[in-house]
């Protein structure tokens, strides 16, 4: 039986955490939640009019916001790393290598014009929502439907 075998099966993937935190140790989640929220509302990161400005190439605004962010997980990866930062609660983060396939490119492609056609991605969809841009609702019942096909497809994929 190899390592992933021996994990707990409540864990997700190689850093899921073997500590389980209360309802009120869940609160932090909600409140960093609410927080990056007021964030990208104030920045207008969903800003639908700001996303298409940035896919017409209109304005380099989001690409700052991009570029920005990367250097951030770049410099944050590293330090972790370096100094063997580990979780808040003590557990040893650990970086796989990645691997490529040719399923990314049209991955990001389909991810790509679902963005630039609906405005929204992943992250800010809940931001979005929660100003009152209630249709994007559509967008996140999609982006579930879209998960669970994947995932039920997934195998049957070609790599």
């Amino acid at each position: 039986m190899n390592n992933l075998e021996n994990k707990n099966t409540d864990t997700e993937g190689i850093n899921g955490s073997q500590l389980k935190d209360s309802a009120f140790g869940n609160l932090k989640y909600l409140i960093v939640g609410i927080f990056f929220g007021i964030v990208f509302v104030k920045a207008e990161i969903i800003s639908w009019y700001r996303i298409q400005e940035m896919f017409h190439l209109q304005s380099f605004f989001m690409y700052g916001v991009i570029g920005s962010a990367v250097v951030v997980g770049v410099i944050s990866v590293w330090l972790i790393k370096k100094f063997n930062i580990k979780t808040l609660q003590g557990e040893k983060i650990e970086i796989q290598p990645k691997t490529f396939s040719k399923g990314q490119i049209y991955g990001g492609l389909l991810f790509g014009f679902g963005w630039a056609i609906t405005g929204a991605c992943p992250g800010p969809l809940f931001a979005q929502i929660g100003t009152g841009v209630t249709v994007i609702v559509v967008t996140l019942v999609s982006a579930i439907a879209g998960t669970w096909v994947y995932g039920l497809l997934k195998d049957k994929l070609p790599h």
